[in-house]
């Protein structure tokens, strides 16, 4: 958990329920949207497999954990945060480590059979995010430059440069449901890729 100034951290491999699109977040009617629903239909099918007949290996009851996001525009440079309808993202559900590919497709074909709802886009996937610079942003989602600002200083400080590629992501962990909780207290943790 960072603080609200940046440091640096190496992020080990780890594995997610992820759903890929395009399009801005805040339409109501867009694929974000919808993404959010798959995921956490997802999440909480495998976290609810504890009340059935599949018993996944190792298994402990743990909190679902919260949303979080890989952004990028592609031919940008960093993120244009006035051209929100050009976003590419992966929206991602962390999964704990006990959670196989196995157990992920049994909860794919058993939300699927439950709810009646096409899951064919949530995938199963497996992440190194590596060397990063990362900081606790407080506020509204719009008012996030102002600390990548300061993250950039930071990492140039320290003797890095900012590695966003096609395959290493600017990231946000959402702390805060934004839903209910007012923009200048909303938390995300913001994670940017680096290198020496």
């Amino acid at each position: 958990m960072p603080k609200n100034k940046p440091g640096i951290v190496d992020v080990p491999a780890m594995n997610y329920i992820a759903v890929r699109g395009k399009g801005d977040p805040n339409d109501e009617n867009g694929e974000y949207k919808q993404s959010i629903g798959l995921l956490y239909a997802i999440a909480f099918t495998i976290k609810m497999s504890k009340m059935g007949n599949h018993k996944i290996e190792g298994y402990f009851d743990y909190v679902v954990p919260p949303l979080e996001g890989f952004w990028w525009q592609e031919g940008v440079q960093g993120i244009d945060y006035t051209h929100k309808e050009n976003f590419c993202w992966i929206s991602l559900i962390r999964l704990p480590d006990f959670v196989t590919k196995a157990d992920f497709d049994w909860a794919i074909a058993e939300a699927t059979a439950k709810k009646k709802t096409d899951f064919s886009k949530v995938e199963f996937f497996t992440y190194t995010e590596g060397l990063c610079v990362q900081c606790m942003h407080l506020g509204s989602y719009d008012s996030e430059p102002a600390t990548v600002a300061l993250m950039h200083e930071y990492a140039a400080d320290n003797g890095y440069e900012i590695d966003i590629t096609e395959s290493r992501y600017h990231h946000e962990i959402y702390l805060s449901d934004a839903r209910r909780v007012a923009q200048e207290r909303l938390k995300t943790v913001i994670r940017i890729p680096i290198t020496r």
